[in-house]
């Protein structure tokens, strides 16, 4: 019988078990050695265990090179390190950790196994991030003394771990855990069982997304991971970190988290069974969604998906003069950009004084980019000359590219592009930028829907590198091509997509920040601790909730809303939390509070 927590101190650890040595365990176990702990690396098989230890000689022989360690001091390290393939070798351990395949059959038969050997006292601790915890602990006979300890991949690198506890844990086993995650330089984040937790409880979500994107054929792999990188700020697209992460592993973790939540959002996209039935597993069996050097490489090699390097398959049509219609930040952007890049732009607002004040928006832009010393006073003066401000419409008569960035209303966007219609040379292209709204919606408001696209550009304009180029079933190849130069001519990364709620970006961000919500709403964690689940376990730049007070809770509902309407997901309805403050006036930085609260400026 396991001694009662009451009764007995909580030791500071100082013998801890890794049991399974893959990347996980063996990265686990640099940091605990690195921390000073005696560590006893377990696994079945010798060759892992061997291989464990060769990595943990190269990672600390680097991290030499780097200055990171002393000479000594890697001896020592390694000297605290110690290897058995025998289960045993845990019976002095005051921790264990298990890293072991997910699988709950040979995660019972280890703690079934263990409660024989470890002492009354010891805490056993599971790596899952799909299982339930909570189960594991039921059938052990040290219920109390069973929790998740969540650490991210590459281990010594990622400060993230997930401190997970069942019902059934006693808060002193959560305390001296959590204690040591602090010690060993991690940022512990407190979490109940659920499947996923917090991070991979988003993030896998949006992975799956991704895949099913893909799968359908809306985009290419390259586009939907440069729109992510690009659009989003984070460190991999989608589909290269389900390859990173394994897409079998991918798929047992949406296959647990549908079974717990029957959301239609975590059952596994169909290519993830087929590329795991067929064993294109990702990058440690050489290929998933991408091609590589070989079974446990990150090098891409080309193969018969990779976009050819030719250009466009029809030519462009020429584009010298550009005129963006608005006056808000976005449309003050996007003629800034196109100045830059030499084009001659006419700035048209619903007023003579309205264009003249985006004019001036865009002069302190510019003046800041000469005062960090990102262009000369002389450039950013050419820059400025070459903006026309016009208070009405009938300016566009001469240009070769119309580009809308007036309000996200559709009927607003509608009347807009009537005008153009009526003002704008035959063979000018007419482009919305929404984010959000049928593109073919604004085309038919013209008489001609075969030269309007979307070009979706991202804020700050100047700053963000993707356009989304978005083609209606009725847009012209050349249009198309025109679009493409252009944005590669104002160096942009132009991503292609289809005519649909939320192109890539949209689609993808606002269903994860939306689950974020309801995590809060269901009282499963705090705001605090979900953006910093996400930033450090995920590398988001922002939390989402952080994203969301950005971003403005009425425009995030508005497009919830309409990814809701176009795709019928039960899933993708917006939580009540997000619409509750939406109607209560708190709609982020903006007014001064949304999720949280700011001070008025």
């Amino acid at each position: 019988m396991a001694a009662p927590l009451s009764d007995t101190p909580l030791s500071p650890f100082k013998t801890v078990a890794v049991v399974g040595l893959g990347t996980m365990g063996t990265g686990i176990a640099e940091v605990l050695a690195k921390a000073g702990r005696e560590v006893v690396g377990i696994d079945v098989s010798e060759a892992a265990a061997a291989q464990s230890v060769a990595a943990l000689e190269a990672a600390t022989a680097r991290a030499v090179e780097r200055g990171r360690l002393t000479g000594q001091e890697r001896a020592d390290v390694l000297a605290r390190v110690s290897t058995s393939t025998d289960l045993r070798a845990a019976a002095d351990a005051d921790l264990v950790i298990e890293v072991a395949p997910e699988s709950y059959e040979i995660k019972h038969q280890i703690f079934r196994e263990l409660d024989g050997i470890v002492r009354p006292e010891t805490i056993l601790a599971t790596g899952t991030n799909a299982l339930s915890v909570t189960r594991l602990a039921a059938d052990s006979a040290r219920p109390e003394r069973v929790l998740g300890l969540h650490f991210f991949n590459p281990a010594p690198a990622m400060k993230l771990v997930e401190v997970v506890s069942s019902v059934l844990t006693a808060p002193q086993a959560v305390a001296a855990v959590t204690d040591l995650a602090i010690e060993l330089g991690k940022e512990p984040v407190a979490v109940g069982d659920r499947p996923g937790f917090v991070a991979d409880g988003l993030l896998f979500g949006y992975l799956n997304q991704a895949a099913a994107m893909y799968e359908a054929k809306y985009a290419s792999r390259e586009d939907i991971d440069a729109a992510m990188r690009l659009g989003c700020g984070l460190p991999m697209g989608p589909l290269a970190l389900l390859d990173l992460i394994g897409v079998d592993t991918a798929r047992t973790v949406l296959e647990a988290m549908y079974a717990e939540s029957r959301d239609r959002l975590h059952a596994p996209a169909p290519i993830l069974k087929q590329l795991s039935e067929a064993g294109l597993t990702g990058r440690k069996s050489g290929r998933g969604f991408y091609t590589y050097e070989a079974p446990g490489s990150a090098t891409l090699v080309p193969d018969a998906l990779t976009p050819l390097a030719d250009g466009p398959a029809a030519p462009g049509r020429p584009v010298r003069s550009v005129g963006v219609a608005g006056s808000g930040t976005m449309a003050s952007g996007i003629a800034e950009v196109f100045a830059k890049a030499g084009y001659e732009v006419v700035l048209a607002a619903r007023s003579e004084e309205k264009a003249q004040t985006a004019k001036a928006r865009i002069g302190k832009s510019l003046s800041r980019s000469v005062d960090k010393g990102r262009m000369t006073a002389e450039a950013a003066a050419q820059t400025l000359e070459r903006i026309t401000p016009a208070g009405s419409y009938d300016a566009f008569a001469d240009v070769d590219l119309a580009v809308e960035a007036v309000a996200e209303d559709l009927e607003v966007k509608q009347q807009l592009f009537a005008t153009l219609d009526k003002v704008c040379k035959p063979g000018a292209v007419l482009a919305t930028t929404t984010s959000s709204l049928p593109v073919i919606a604004c085309a038919r408001a013209t008489s001609r829907p075969q030269d309007v696209i979307g070009m979706h550009f991202f804020n700050p304009a100047p700053a963000m590198k993707l356009v989304e180029v978005v083609r209606t079933v009725l847009t012209a190849d050349d249009v198309h091509s025109t679009v493409r130069e252009v944005c590669a001519k104002v160096r942009k990364h132009a991503v292609d997509c289809g005519d649909r709620a939320g192109f890539i970006v949209n689609a993808l961000l606002f269903p994860y920040l939306n689950n974020a919500i309801k995590m809060v709403q269901e009282h499963y964690a705090s705001l605090d601790d979900i953006d910093a689940a996400m930033k450090l376990g995920g590398g988001y730049p922002m939390g989402p909730f952080e994203l969301l007070d950005v971003v403005g809770l009425d425009v995030s509902l508005a497009i919830e809303k309409v990814l809701h309407r176009e795709f019928r997901d039960p899933g993708l309805a917006p939580a009540p939390l997000l619409e509750h403050l939406v109607a209560a006036g708190c709609l982020g930085r903006k007014t001064g509070r949304g999720f949280r609260e700011y001070a008025r400026r």
